[in-house]
């Protein structure tokens, strides 16, 4: 065989054992520049090809090339001149001249999947998701070598999925040449039920434990799915192994996640754990201001105060509540008012919240639940057993309704601000590790909407 009719033969084989965007992207238009015995050199229309084949392809493009010659063989790549004329009889100038775009994008969309508004640019960080965002940035800083696994858990529309695609960003745009993907567990399953039909699982497995880093989203969906954990338990151990980060998420920490192998739970709790709370009153405001941008004249701060005390728990659905606004406004060129809002967002607002609770209402519906007198709660008198109905009286109003530190200072005799801020922030924190503070907010709240 010549030169041509060899290199013809390996891009037969190799089309067969690469999926077919992969094998366009890269290899259709590499050719055969020159061959010294068992060495041969591969010449590509790009630097960006020439790096991708050297990282990701040179193996198995070697042990193709050793196959037909039967022998070892050595590979070098490099970038051919559009005047070139290579052995093969493909020509790199038409894929040369394609402009930057082109070529770069399926970088992004088969590699990695990611979304390029979900950075850390665009991540508000608040005190729910201080510590997790703290964690996402050192794995994006050193994959692998800070916590290896990394392993996100909150409810839903709470920023996982935004913080593991800013990992993703923050790799590729620091270590070029880094292997990223993201995936859900649920497209893991059903890629590999496809490879299994067709026949194609090394294609599947060399997909996946090939990467430098691996996002996998949602991995309790793989609960109860016994041949998808056993292929996901040996994707992980291949990747620890060879020293590449793993990032999952979950809707709850892997101890509670059911018929999840032990295994499986035991590996994600090797690295660290950091779980993402629903965001406090402050840090929806600062969402909402950071997406309201042009618009900010269309809607004022007291509409988005109202709609970040009336959408509490999902972030998906406040910045959804912000674009309904938003549209309103903007197409009756007009800024919306809180009246307005509340009336475009009645069946968005959750129904417990239809009703507008007051300070006065919610200061007595906790003092009577205390067994304490109104003047005594919003008196001088430092006594615990009055200190602290007052302080959750505090967080209540904060939390349930628009009213401003201020405005609650003044409520309770004239307090200072700062004294309703400390209240507001005690509560807040204990009601997380406070199993009987937990109970009490519960039914407090259910007592001021049950009329």
């Amino acid at each position: 065989m010549n030169p041509e009719q060899i290199w013809q033969a390996a891009q037969e084989e190799l089309r067969f054992q690469l999926s077919k965007p992969s094998y366009e992207t890269w290899l259709k238009n590499a050719s055969l520049v020159g061959r010294e015995k068992n060495a041969f050199k591969i010449g590509v229309p790009t630097k960006l090809a020439k790096d991708w084949l050297e990282d990701r392809y040179s193996a198995m493009i070697k042990e193709t090339l050793s196959a037909i010659v039967s022998g070892d063989v050595s590979v070098a790549f490099e970038v051919v001149p559009a005047q070139a004329e290579p052995l093969g009889r493909r020509s790199a100038v038409a894929l040369a001249e394609e402009p930057p775009p082109e070529e770069e994008e399926p970088v992004l969309a088969e590699a990695s999947q990611l979304n390029p508004k979900f950075q850390f640019q665009h991540f508000v960080v608040g005190n729910n998701s201080r510590f997790a965002h703290a964690a996402c940035r050192a794995v994006a800083e050193t994959p692998a070598k800070a916590y290896n696994p990394l392993f996100l858990y909150g409810g839903v529309g709470l920023g996982k999925t935004h913080l593991m695609h800013a990992i993703g960003h923050a790799v590729l745009e620091k270590h070029h040449r880094r292997r990223v993907a993201y995936v859900t567990s649920e497209k893991f399953m059903n890629e590999m039920i496809t490879s299994i039909q067709e026949g194609r699982m090394n294609d599947f497995r060399t997909r996946y434990r090939t990467d430098d880093v691996l996002l996998v989203d949602d991995i309790q969906f793989l609960a109860g799915k016994d041949r998808t954990q056993e292929e996901f338990f040996h994707t992980f151990n291949s990747l620890h192994e060879l020293n590449r980060q793993i990032v999952i998420s979950s809707d709850r920490p892997p101890k509670e996640i059911p018929t999840l192998e032990d295994r499986l739970r035991s590996r994600f709790s090797w690295g660290l754990i950091a779980d993402i709370q629903a965001a406090d009153f402050e840090t929806r405001v600062a969402i909402l201001k950071s997406k309201v941008g042009p618009y900010a004249r269309l809607v004022p701060e007291d509409v988005l105060s109202f709609i970040a005390h009336k959408v509490q728990k999902n972030i998906r659905e406040l910045e959804g509540a912000l674009i309904r606004v938003i549209a309103h406004a903007s197409l009756n060129h007009s800024a919306v008012n809180v009246d307005m809002a509340a009336k475009l967002l009645q069946d968005v607002i959750p129904s417990t919240e239809t009703r507008t609770l007051s300070v006065d209402t919610i200061s007595r519906t906790v003092a009577s639940f205390y067994h304490i007198s109104l003047e005594e709660m919003k008196g001088k008198r430092r006594d615990k057993h009055i200190v602290f109905p007052r302080q959750v009286a505090m967080y209540l109003i904060r939390e349930e309704t628009a009213s401003s530190l201020p405005a609650i200072g003044q409520a309770f005799g004239g307090r200072d601000h700062t004294t309703v801020l400390h209240s507001y922030e005690k509560i807040s924190t204990d009601s997380k590790e406070d199993q009987r503070l937990q109970a009490d907010l519960r039914k407090l709240r259910e007592l001021l909407y049950s009329h």
